[in-house]
């Protein structure tokens, strides 16, 4: 009884005759790594200068202040002459920074912020 179940049962997996042959339908990878060195090696050009930083950024695609071209580069923020990483969004006229507090997330799923103020310079790094 146990071999006629075992029967029906790969009757109605029709998939598992295709895992049993699978072995020889994965690729040799010697010719892939072969021609994949002898092509050759692109250098990265620098054909684009960096946009000059605005008064107000922010990281949320969704403000009016986000920048795309701005965020291909790499950017850093000095609040009080320490270097911060983890500033969501900053205005330099007015004086201020958003931070995340923590882990918590609003209703939506965002996380909480809090504005501090203090001297605020953005630069490239």
């Amino acid at each position: 009884m146990n071999v006629l179940l075992l029967n029906s049962l790969e009757e109605q997996r029709p998939h598992r005759q295709f895992f049993a042959n699978a072995d020889s339908l994965i690729p040799d990878m010697t010719d892939m790594n072969e021609t994949i060195q002898t092509q050759p090696q692109a250098t990265p050009t620098v054909t684009a200068e960096r946009p000059a930083l605005p008064d107000q950024l922010s990281t949320d695609v969704r403000s009016k202040y986000h920048n795309k071209a701005i965020f291909e580069h790499n950017i850093g923020i000095r609040f009080n002459d320490k270097e911060r990483v983890d500033v969501d969004e900053y205005c330099i006229s007015e004086g201020w920074i958003k931070v995340p507090v923590g882990k918590k997330v609003d209703r939506k799923g965002f996380p909480l912020t809090i504005k501090l103020n203090g001297k605020v310079e953005a630069f490239y790094k």
